[in-house]
């Protein structure tokens, strides 16, 4: 008898697409895990830009309240 005609299945075919199925599972996990870090890479570039013109949005706001407390300041000794 051929074992290729063989109706029994041999157990390392079998192995082998069990391990093809767990191979496969990991490649697409490893793309869906790729892809999320490249979105979140994107997200945390956009959060970083948006954070530095937050703070030199601050430090303006900061520079002008203190810029009219000294004018005030001014106008209150020479008043």
């Amino acid at each position: 008898m051929n074992p290729a005609e063989s109706t029994s299945p041999d157990p390392v075919q079998i192995e082998l697409e069990a391990l093809g199925r767990q191979v496969d599972r990991l490649l697409d996990t490893v793309r869906r895990l790729s892809e999320e870090n490249r979105s979140l890479r994107h997200s945390q570039e956009q959060l970083s830009g948006e954070r530095a013109s937050l703070l030199a949005r601050n430090e303006q706001a900061r520079s002008r309240v203190e810029a009219m407390i000294q004018r005030l300041k001014s106008l209150e000794s020479n008043g």
